[in-house]
């Protein structure tokens, strides 16, 4: 099964473009026992969207049912809690929501007091309208397919120990009722004076894009050298420029959004969703079975060492671009 999976994981890469390294190179940076494998982000995703958690809305049992899993994950994965427990716990009127905040310090003795924070939302709007006589919105692609990247990058830094800065895995609730999560995790860190270097969101990741385009696109790109220096780091082009990400305001749209707010500092997002290869935005129809679990698997995978190398770096060299 594992040479499978393997098999299967260099299908998705050799089929996502002009590639500028060799396999070669990329082995040298992750270890193959390391590398996120495709079971694992497939059965991650499927419990996240199933029905049985009813479209994750903030405030329901579906989506404490979702908090409990990626609690477990953390876990189970040894992946210690930021504050007392996993929960950063905030209130949008009546409704009480949960972040949560995994973390992994730094190993190196000056540089583990500065954060690099990566996130996504866990929460989706519950139900949408009916079709086939369903109305769950399972949310497979928005936002369970980020959600399940950043478990699998806390599992990774877990196992491999290889982070010099100290991170902040965060999965967020209430992204649907207006980034109300973030927004209050990113004061409440801002509060407690965390030297946060960067952070990075990512959305809606579960499909590739046509194979003429770069895998992924950054929002805000020109805001900083993000997209520049996370490619270097890669060996490779990952990340590009969506021109339509302005007109949209995806910059403003996403968990990144609070964070730039409150720190002044690189905080973008990351997704592969650009309005042309996913039809099922806020519909039933963002099921498991829509997403591509071999671009997963390749996204993820390729992300790693341009997080490492971000997350490694002598000095913060990512900056805003008027610096």
């Amino acid at each position: 099964m594992r040479l499978l999976i393997y098999l299967l994981v260099l299908t998705a890469i050799f089929s996502c473009g002009t590639r500028k390294t060799p396999i070669k190179a990329e082995q040298e940076n992750v270890a193959e026992g390391e590398r996120a494998e495709l079971q694992s982000i497939q059965t991650s995703l499927e419990y996240l969207a199933s029905d049985e958690l009813e479209g994750r809305e903030t405030g329901t049992i579906g989506i404490e049912k979702a908090a409990v899993f990626i609690e477990n994950f953390f876990s189970k994965n040894k992946i210690k809690p930021y504050f007392k427990t996993y929960r950063d716990t905030f209130r949008v009127k009546d409704v009480v929501g949960y972040n949560i905040v995994g973390y992994i310090e730094g190993n190196d003795v000056n540089l583990k007091n500065e954060f690099v924070v990566l996130g996504a939302h866990y929460d989706h709007i519950g139900a949408a309208k009916k079709v086939d006589g369903d109305s769950i919105a399972n949310g497979a692609n928005d936002d369970a397919s980020g959600t399940v990247a950043v478990m699998e990058w806390a599992k990774y830094f877990s196992e491999s120990k290889s982070n010099k800065r100290s991170i902040l895995f965060t999965l967020y609730a209430a992204e649907e009722m207006g980034l109300k999560g973030s927004e209050h995790l990113a004061r409440r860190l801002k509060e407690s004076d965390l030297d946060l270097y960067t952070m990075i969101n990512f959305e809606m990741i579960g499909v590739p894009r046509t194979g003429d385009k770069i895998m992924a696109y950054l929002t805000g790109y020109n805001l900083t050298n993000m997209g520049e220096k996370l490619n270097s780091y890669a060996h490779e082009d990952i990340l590009g420029f969506l021109p339509q990400a302005k007109s949209y305001n995806l910059f403003q749209r996403s968990d990144n959004y609070p964070f730039y707010q409150e720190f002044k500092i690189p905080a973008q997002a990351i997704s592969t969703f650009d309005f042309t290869n996913f039809d099922y935005y806020h519909h039933v129809k963002d099921e498991a079975e829509q997403m591509d679990f071999e671009h997963m698997t390749s996204f993820i995978n390729k992300m790693i060492p341009a997080l490492e190398g971000m997350i490694n770096a002598s000095s913060k060299e990512i900056k805003m671009t008027n610096e």
